[in-house]
């Protein structure tokens, strides 16, 4: 079953609404950014102290993050990608890792360049994560490593992929870059596995401008991170392993921090607009929604629907075309999927089956969906999906 927010989150958000916001044109997304005074004064410290990274902020981020996440650490970093990388190569793995290809390119692109090759399995077809059982259908002798992504912020079965590591010995690994303040069994992602990573980009609900954080409760992965994300120096400049420049700058930090004060009423009120859309969508013949695990809670990073077109009657380009017409922006997340995509296409005798994943991909399309939209924002969004439906249908 699908988790919803409480009604008088919904109703709370509707009574709330900015009845003088605009809603001709509707951007896919308006990043939730700190107060521009407070965040001044961060700067002007800053650049007064003359230390521009590996300074105090970023370490106050780690710290905050690592508290709000509930881990023993946390390490910043310039990227979710670059963390991606940098869990893969401190563990040492080779062989093939085990991967979605319903997710953004990043995930695939951690492992390849590393040396690592990426195995697609296929997702779930209720929740669009990676499937545990179709992990353990393409595991081999090989498998070194999985690597999942809570998708759209929604936390995947982790209890099923640790069952599936441990059949192997694999290491199992998240990208968690939509899913900071998401829940999973009353947990917050964030300690699952041997490491988890956030991206802190623009897109996401916990914003640094750029940057990424990795979360875990391995004192040995995360001090090998710290290292590797300067080059792999330990300080000496006796360089351990072939490390990156990955170091989150402190202005970076200082974002992140004041994007963290209200976080938790920003995930809140996404929840909140995500039951709006459902409401005012759910009535339309072929429409339906990737489902969130009751007891769960996404962040809604993204908020995507499925469309069929043969209920619908206009399938899901049509359909991000006739909303541009609108004047309502889309995406479709994530279309095509990794495995289809040109950089892998070399791979493609190696892959298998993918059915719900070439599904999935064919029918999705996400709305927008930022902290400061009102019901009158979801509202057009809603009337111009069924006004599209009821012209084609």
């Amino acid at each position: 079953m699908t988790s919803l927010p409480h009604t008088s989150d919904v109703a709370a958000l509707a009574a709330s609404e900015d009845f003088g916001a605009s809603i001709r044109d509707i951007p896919l997304v308006r990043p939730s950014v700190p107060d521009a005074d407070v965040l001044a004064d961060d700067v002007r410290k800053i650049l007064t102290s003359r230390v521009l990274t590996n300074g105090p902020y970023v370490k106050e981020l780690e710290e905050r993050a690592a508290d709000y996440l509930g881990v023993r650490h946390c390490v910043a970093v310039s990227s979710g990608t670059s963390g991606l990388m940098l869990i893969l190569r401190v563990t040492g793995l080779a062989g093939d890792v085990v991967v979605p290809s319903f997710t953004f390119a990043a995930t695939a692109h951690a492992v390849e360049w590393n040396g690592l090759r990426p195995v697609f399995a296929d997702i779930d077809p209720e929740t669009l994560l990676l499937s545990p059982d179709a992990v353990r259908q393409v595991m081999t002798p090989d498998t070194s490593g999985i690597l999942a992504t809570h998708t759209y912020g929604t936390p995947c079965d982790t209890e099923g992929l640790e069952d599936a590591a441990r059949s192997v010995g694999a290491r199992l690994f998240f990208d968690a870059a939509h899913a900071f303040g998401s829940q999973h069994g009353g947990r917050r992602v964030g300690g699952f596995g041997d490491a988890e990573v956030f991206s802190l980009s623009p897109t996401k609900v916990l914003v640094a401008s750029e940057g990424g954080i990795i979360a875990s409760n391995d004192e040995e992965l995360a001090e090998e991170c710290r290292i590797g994300r300067d080059y792999g120096n330990p300080g000496d400049y006796d360089c351990q392993f072939v490390g990156l420049n990955a170091r989150m700058s402190e202005v970076h930090a200082a974002i992140a921090l004041g994007s963290l004060i209200d976080l938790n009423e920003r995930i809140g009120r996404r929840n909140a607009l995500a039951g709006l859309y459902r409401e005012g969508l759910e009535r339309f013949p072929g429409v339906s929604f990737p489902k969130v695990p009751e007891g769960d809670r996404s962040t809604y990073k993204d908020f995507t629907m499925l469309v069929d077109p043969d209920g619908f009657g206009l399938d899901a380009p049509g359909l991000q075309r006739a909303l541009a017409a609108e004047g309502i922006d889309s995406r479709r997340y994530y279309s095509p999927p990794v495995h289809a995509m040109g950089a892998y296409r070399s791979l493609a005798g190696s892959i298998g089956d993918l059915p719900v994943t070439d599904s999935a991909a064919s029918r999705v399309i996400s709305l927008p969906m930022w902290t400061g939209m009102t019901a009158r924002h979801v509202a057009r969004v809603a009337d111009a999906i069924g006004r599209i439906g009821r012209f084609v249908g």
